[in-house]
């Protein structure tokens, strides 16, 4: 075989290859479509049982009682139950420096006071990617007594953000019951559920971590926590109706696994730095919004089901209207 004919096969195969991944490309584009189409239910909406991620302002020192009263003027109006303050990161050895929430017992204060019926959450977390080795006992033992530590400034509980957490990490679970001798409120951010089958393996291939988790393990997650929220944003889908069956999937294989006794957050995207302005113009709270009613209306009426809005500083006026209008109302 000459090399002429070895350099023809090979483009052929390439050809054949690049058609079948175009194709399966337009067959997940079909099949998110297709997914937001129809009109939610007049009930699906708001239960009051939404959460907010507030940023790290709130603790250091910058915000005062004053922006907590402002806080709650709006929040008041929402169906906000739940905020999660961010109050670390981590160290890359897993302690946790008091230095960085000196203000967090004022601010819990002014929460009651203000918003009493809301829950506040420290929101903790690290990069375990080439970071902070949950693998490591110590790190672990760490983290923990960190956890300790921050929850005598009053906290009702923990919220939890490692990335990326691979799917079938041991440590992680572990971690997460260990962390109940310190908290009854125990919450985690999740990544987004596998769509469909051999995605998972092919997004850890391109990314070289796991984007997706398997449902079997998000199940193992579940079971160990109070509260889930599904990062549903970050999706890579250059279109809002793409951007829109994106959460219909994520929501319906979330409400399928998530019992009713646990609270099930759909992570709504109030920020405008995705890096790529394809993806700025996909993602919106009030496509998130509509994704969920979808979801939500198929499944039937569920109690403990809500947006969790990402991010207090980054939120503009139009995404809380868009929270206000495509959710609450």
């Amino acid at each position: 075989m000459n090399a002429r004919t070895v350099i023809r096969r090979g483009l052929r195969l390439l050809a054949l290859a690049s058609a079948v991944v175009v194709a399966l490309v337009g067959l997940l584009a079909a099949a998110l479509r297709i997914q937001f189409t129809g009109a939610p239910a007049a009930w699906a909406k708001s239960t009051g049982n939404d959460a907010l991620w507030l940023g790290h302002a709130w603790v250091d020192g910058r915000r005062t009682e004053r922006d907590v009263e402002r806080l709650a003027v709006r929040l008041r109006a929402t169906g906000i139950k739940d905020v999660y303050v961010h109050s670390g990161p981590f160290e890359m050895d897993g302690q946790l420096n008091s230095a960085k929430y000196p203000n967090a017992r004022n601010f819990v204060k002014w929460m009651r006071e203000h918003l009493p019926a809301v829950r506040i959450s420290a929101w903790l977390g690290q990069s375990v990617n080439d970071a902070l080795d949950l693998d490591d006992p110590k790190a672990r033992q760490n983290v923990l007594a960190g956890v300790a530590a921050i929850m005598k400034e009053g906290y009702d509980g923990i919220h939890y953000n490692f990335e990326p957490i691979g799917d079938g990490d041991t440590e992680f679970l572990q971690l997460l019951d260990e962390t109940r001798r310190h908290t009854r409120l125990l919450s985690t951010a999740s990544p987004q559920i596998e769509p469909y089958p051999g995605m998972r393996l092919t997004a850890r291939t391109v990314l070289g971590h796991d984007k997706y988790w398997s449902s079997g393990y998000f199940t193992q997650v579940v079971n160990r926590v109070d509260q889930v929220a599904i990062m549903t944003y970050d999706s890579g889908t250059p279109l809002q109706a793409l951007y829109g069956g994106h959460v219909v999937r994520q929501s319906e294989l979330a409400l399928d696994l998530v019992p009713g006794g646990k609270s099930l957050f759909i992570g709504a995207p109030a920020y405008h730095d995705h890096g790529l302005a394809w993806a700025d113009n996909a993602e919106s709270v009030e496509t998130a919004a509509e994704g969920a009613k979808l979801a939500l209306s198929e499944h039937g009426r569920r109690e403990r089901f809500g947006l969790a809005l990402y991010v207090d500083f980054a939120a503009t006026e139009d995404d809380w209207r868009e929270y206000m209008t495509r959710w609450m109302a």
